[in-house]
């Protein structure tokens, strides 16, 4: 019982933090930068046509200083400042290395033996972008049937997370999840065991302002896009 209801907050806590109707990022003021998930102080410099050095004295770092995503960095010069340099920052050349896996891998992807399939027939509305869209939209009917793209365990059923409407979550393996949103009935409960295929609610607008599915792929509680991972024919 204690072990179901960590899983329940697990997933609600995760899906509560990137809500398709999440509130953006605080603009950072002129003159300064956010920083975001995966930048680092050269590229933060390359970009902002700094030396490293530069940024490293507004901010008092160190040049090789870690930074954090939602950080916020000066990227212009103080009133009265001098720049080290007014040209972007050369590229650093690169080091031979032994074959190894990189230092800062892409995000992790689901095995390739997960085998989806689309769970509704309908168009794509909206495409995965890793920030304000964590999965994929589908457009279709209301009452038109959704879709188990995967075999497994609903482990949620219900509407706990207004954006999202009402919600299933069905956990395929113990790293991998997909989530069916907006949808108008469910037809599963929690606990219980689907096919891939298998009909578990229709579609409909609940936490939207349109009749979609609102589709996401985790692994490992992390977003990925699940476009690549389903077939590239559509039903």
């Amino acid at each position: 019982m204690f072990a179901r209801a960590l899983t329940l907050a697990v997933c609600l806590a995760w899906l509560s933090a990137c809500s398709t109707t999440q509130s953006p990022a605080p603009v950072a003021p002129a003159g300064y930068y956010r920083v975001q998930s995966g930048d680092t102080l050269y590229r933060i410099a390359l970009k902002h046509r700094q030396s490293v050095a530069n940024l490293a004295r507004w901010n008092s770092l160190k040049d090789s200083a870690s930074i954090n995503a939602g950080q916020l960095l000066r990227v212009a010069p103080p009133d009265g400042a001098k720049t080290a340099q007014a040209k972007p920052a050369a590229p650093k050349p690169a080091a031979k290395q032994p074959t190894k896996p990189a230092a800062s891998a892409p995000a992790a992807q689901p095995p390739s033996l997960l085998a989806l399939t689309w769970p509704s027939g309908g168009p794509v509305l909206a495409r995965f972008d890793g920030s304000r869209n964590k999965g994929i939209d589908i457009g279709g009917a209301a009452g038109s049937p959704v879709r188990a793209a995967a075999g497994g365990k609903v482990v949620y059923a219900g509407k706990g997370i207004r954006a999202y409407g009402n919600l299933l979550i069905i956990k395929h393996d113990d790293n991998t999840l997909t989530v069916y949103a907006h949808n108008q009935k469910l037809l599963v409960k929690e606990d219980q065991m689907v096919k891939s295929g298998e009909t578990i609610a229709t579609m409909g607008d609940t936490g939207a302002n349109r009749v979609k599915l609102h589709f996401e792929l985790r692994y490992k509680n992390q977003a990925i896009d699940p476009l690549p991972h389903l077939p590239s024919q559509r039903p």
